[in-house]
């Protein structure tokens, strides 16, 4: 029997990025999809561009409801899940074609006690060019200590989770947009489902997680605030895992400095610097000397035809993941610039 598996994508004004991401969940290897586009008050040009691949792909549902924030559209769109696994995709985030296939297989093999399949991913850029292909976590099965160190599955669109689990672990918290602090959402997730479930892994990188300095995740002190608010009360929890949540926080603010740094949001960037010497002088430190060396590669001229990023990273080449073999490059988007009714080509490359 073929596992039908809803696919959720909350979506507010993504005109510019939902027409790339619906491509790459249609063109899934694993064709058994209920897919699900929940409408949160958009106001640009998305309600046409769903509907224009609805009449393309009977298999895509599209759910109107009043802007309400992020964590109530996905929540919307679980409540209205037909299947009974579940795999969310944010309206600017991207699937290699095997993601859901390789994640039903993990699941399988992982048998009851899994709950959350989660993938490797390749952050892209507002082009959908990779930046950064350095996640490689290996943690599965009882994960709730690594959890305390912060975002093991690293996105909202990586996971393949079952229904139930989700529902039992309260789902998505919509009441983080109402303290300004919305960003950890997914995080406080996966948590709860941490506590009860085990988790596994596919080793490849599957999800595209796209960076751009407009996207929520870009706003530094807010997803601070929003981590501090998920965290807390599962440190009080778990007093047994001090050193674990101490780390974890830690590396998440570094993480959003190098970030802030990237788009030269230098004011942000002194904020967070601020908040990780308050959290560990020594750690502030060293970070700072990181993230001067950062700038400073800024100015590094271009070498063997790779172009660097503001903060240094090579990009491998235009709508590339990096494949299961880390010396190869998988293309899996066609540009659409060229044709916008292809089908996804897996063509390896080497990299330069």
């Amino acid at each position: 029997m073929t596992e039908l598996v809803s696919v959720i994508i909350p979506a507010y004004n993504g005109a510019e990025t939902i027409e790339e991401t619906l491509l790459s969940v249609r063109h899934q290897t694993h064709r058994a999809l209920d897919i699900i586009v929940v409408d949160d008050g958009s106001t640009d040009g998305t309600l046409d561009i769903v509907r224009r691949q609805a009449r393309e792909d009977s298999r895509i549902r599209l759910i109107r409801k009043a802007n309400g924030g992020v964590a109530t559209a996905r929540n919307h769109g679980i409540e209205r899940a037909a299947a009974e696994l579940i795999a969310p995709v944010d309206a600017d985030d991207l699937w290699h074609p095997t993601k859901i296939e390789k994640q039903l297989a993990a699941l399988r093999r992982g048998g009851e006690r899994v709950a959350l399949v989660y993938t490797w991913f390749a952050v892209i850029d507002e082009h959908s060019r990779v930046i950064d292909a350095t996640n490689n976590s290996l943690d599965e099965g009882n994960v709730l200590r690594r959890m305390c160190m912060g975002n093991l599955v690293g996105n909202g669109s990586s996971p393949l989770m079952r229904r139930q689990a989700v529902i039992d672990a309260g789902g998505y918290d919509p009441g983080l947009r109402a303290q300004n602090a919305q960003g950890c959402e997914d995080l406080k997730l996966y948590f709860a489902i941490s506590r009860n479930h085990h988790f596994a892994v596919v080793k490849e990188h599957l999800t595209g997680y796209r960076w751009t300095p407009r996207n929520m995740s870009s706003d530094g002190m807010r997803m601070l605030r929003s981590y501090d608010l998920v965290m807390e009360p599962f440190g009080a929890l778990h007093p047994e895992f001090g050193w674990e949540f101490h780390y974890g926080r830690g590396f998440f603010i570094e993480w959003l400095f190098q970030r802030a740094l990237r788009y030269d949001a230098f004011a942000s960037a002194a904020g967070l610097a601020g908040a990780l010497y308050r959290h560990d002088r020594p750690w502030a430190l060293r970070a700072l000397a990181r993230g001067c060396f950062a700038v400073g590669r800024k100015k590094l001229p271009r070498k063997r035809g790779l172009e660097l990023t503001p903060a240094g990273t090579a990009i491998f080449g235009p709508t590339f993941l990096e494949s299961a073999d880390s010396a190869a490059l998988t293309g899996f988007m066609p540009s659409l610039a060229r044709d916008r009714t292809a089908m996804y080509q897996i063509e390896p490359k080497r990299m330069s």
